[in-house]
């Protein structure tokens, strides 16, 4: 899968996946969603970002995690 707004600048957040350049990292984008923040919330609190932004931050977390296994319960 291609991201085309998904950037990696080592000198940029410590080399933290980002949107667009921005200083904004996915993280922070699907954290803000996990915590029940709607997408005009988002865009609100972050006037850089464009919904497609955060859809593809979604897809990106969604494919990192399918690159390893995760146990489904504490050892």
């Amino acid at each position: 899968m291609k991201f085309t707004r998904i950037t990696f600048d080592p000198r940029q957040m410590d080399g933290m996946p980002c949107i667009r350049g921005l200083r904004i990292p996915v993280a922070t984008v699907v954290g803000m969603i996990a915590d029940g923040m709607t997408e005009s919330e988002i865009l609100s609190a972050y006037p850089d970002l464009e919904r497609d932004d955060i859809h593809e931050a979604l897809r990106y977390a969604a494919d990192a995690l399918r690159e390893r296994a995760l146990p489904l319960t504490a050892p």
